[in-house]
């Protein structure tokens, strides 16, 4: 049966109910882990380097190998969710991100903190994978872009919280390598802190349905049923048998999607393949995780005090957190395409001011300065940085990965798609303090550079996807 064949307006049948609300907040608390596990190692950067003496490519690999689990744990989510079931992928994520949190903050060497952060990287990556994807899979269309949103607000929030976590440890002990309980150093309970939203986490996802479309590809019709009346609130059996055969004929449940159906004739993958490797690429080629995972280091080592870094950091991640509400209000209405837009530009002029005001500093290493006006000028320029981010990029490449793929290869491509990001994210991430010892003006300089790139593949490459239903996405 085709659309023109429905027996019941499908969209007014799907109801956003509160009761999906609650159940995609809960999902999207995965988002939560994610942004605070991978930004609780800013306000630690300065105290580990000290405590464990790294040089600049130490330090580099520490901040960044969590993203190196990211990445494997993306890639692997995609079938661990298709065997397992997207709620039970989500309890595993949030285990291995209480286990790391515990681990990272006992470590006893740059070895252990490095395996630690690589295991928490390996949740954080599942849950960046399984959480938009089951918030879009259980989600009505005219609202799925507000809900996917809700995965980006977690992550703000999660950054928002460890980046306010740390600076109020480090002040408590008086520094960050300070003892405070037990005592432990303040950068350790950074860490320790983490176990909390992780357990609540997976005490959250038990009470959560399971995905419908999960239900209906393991041939579970009358769960996935159930599932479509009470969270959707279908009430038309007509509506119901419509829906559920159209996501049984989108799914082709007998076949398990595999690496090898991305396969296609733009350099050996599909067109819509390559378009969600290269949102996530440049999603973190712009640099803005330098802005969360350095910041505090960052500010510290262009004149300001520790005190006034960390307050820095804190009032950045409020404004990243205040445009991704302004975003979830707008990527339904604006649409997707043009919202990526808007963020690329803004990145573009807001990176290049960064880069030349950092142009201006004098001195070098401890001494290194960035005199008046230029610091509040690369002040104001990073935050309307972080607010062109956070009001496009941020949020709309998880709802577009969450749902541009056909609903055949969602689980894989987006598994893919996802672990680029997390590579790509890793390379930004590590290479920064390097860069930095280059020079600031340059390494903000290149970010810019992608952020331009970026725009002109948004103009030529992205297709909007507002409104349309999973089951009519195409490669």
């Amino acid at each position: 049966m085709s659309t023109r064949e429905m027996p019941v307006d499908l969209a007014h049948e799907q109801r956003a109910t509160a009761r999906i609300v609650l159940i995609a907040a809960a999902a999207a608390l995965g988002g939560f882990l994610f942004g605070f596990d991978t930004a609780v190692i800013n306000g630690a950067v300065e105290a580990v380097r000290g405590g464990f003496a790294l040089n600049a490519g130490q330090i580099g690999i520490t901040v960044s190998c969590a993203l190196l689990g990211s990445a494997l744990g993306a890639w692997y989510a995609g079938p661990l969710a298709d065997r397992l079931g997207r709620v039970r992928s989500m309890q595993v994520a949030a285990l291995l991100l209480a286990v790391s949190a515990i681990g990272s903050g006992l470590a006893s060497g740059m070895g252990h903190l490095i395996l630690w952060r690589v295991i928490g990287g390996t949740g954080v990556g599942m849950a960046s994978v399984i959480a938009p994807t089951y918030i879009a899979e259980v989600s009505p269309a005219q609202v799925r872009g507000r809900l996917g949103s809700m995965q980006q607000l977690a992550i703000v929030l999660g950054i928002f919280a460890a980046l306010m976590s740390d600076a109020w440890l480090a002040s408590t002990a008086g520094g960050a390598s300070q003892p405070l309980w037990f005592g432990l150093a303040a950068w350790r309970w950074m860490f320790l802190v983490a176990v909390v939203p992780a357990l609540v986490y997976g005490g959250l996802v038990l009470g959560v349905p399971e995905s419908p479309r999960h239900l209906v590809a393991k041939g579970r019709l009358a769960e996935a049923r159930v599932v479509l009346r009470e969270v959707l609130a279908m009430r038309s059996d007509a509506a119901l048998d419509f829906k559920l055969g159209e996501i049984e004929r989108s799914l082709k449940s007998e076949y398990r999607p595999t690496l090898r159906d991305l396969r296609g004739p733009r350099l050996g993958l599909l067109p819509v393949v390559w378009i969600g490797i290269l949102l996530s690429v440049f999603q973190q080629f712009v640099g803005i995780n330098v802005i969360f995972y350095y910041s505090s280091a960052l500010w510290h080592s262009v004149g300001f005090s520790e005190a006034d870094s960390f307050s820095i950091t804190v009032v950045t991640s409020i404004v990243n957190v205040l445009v991704t509400l302004v975003a979830i209000g707008l990527v339904d209405k604006i649409g997707r395409k043009p919202l990526l837009a808007i963020g690329s530009a803004g990145m573009t002029v807001t990176l290049a001011l960064m880069a030349w005001c950092f142009s201006q500093a004098t001195g070098s290493g401890a001494a290194l300065s960035l005199p008046a006006p230029w610091n509040m000028v690369a002040l104001v320029a990073a935050n309307a940085y972080v607010v062109f981010f956070g009001v496009s990029w941020g949020p709309v490449v998880w709802v577009l990965l969450g749902e541009m793929f056909p609903n055949r290869i969602r689980a894989v491509a987006l598994a893919v798609a996802a672990a680029a990001q997390w590579i790509a994210n890793f390379l930004i991430s590590y290479s920064f303090p390097t860069l930095a010892e280059m020079g600031l003006s340059f390494a903000y300089g290149l970010y810019a550079a992608f952020a331009l790139i970026s725009l002109l593949f948004v103009i030529y490459a992205v297709r909007e996807t507002k409104g349309i239903e999973l089951e009519d996405m195409t490669t």
